[in-house]
């Protein structure tokens, strides 16, 4: 779960570093209004999603380590 957690999270730096690219070409109000709507939604369910993930992991891994000394 963690891998998929590190995969995203290179995602969201890749989309943070080309969104950058971007803006330095394109800086009219349809641009912020594009980043307001688009861009930062997208940041935000993307920070949320990790650390579900790696809540669920922890999870996962407590359950396994229980079933494994109950085995």
């Amino acid at each position: 779960m963690s891998s998929h957690s590190a995969r995203l999270q290179h995602a969201l730096k890749d989309l943070r570093e080309k969104w950058a690219v971007t803006t330095d070409a394109w800086t009219d109000q349809v641009a912020q209004d594009f980043e307001k709507n688009h861009i930062a939604p997208v940041e935000g369910l993307a920070k949320r999603a990790m650390i579900g993930m790696d809540k669920l992991a922890e999870s996962l891994a407590k359950i396994r380590k229980a079933c494994d000394e109950n085995a």
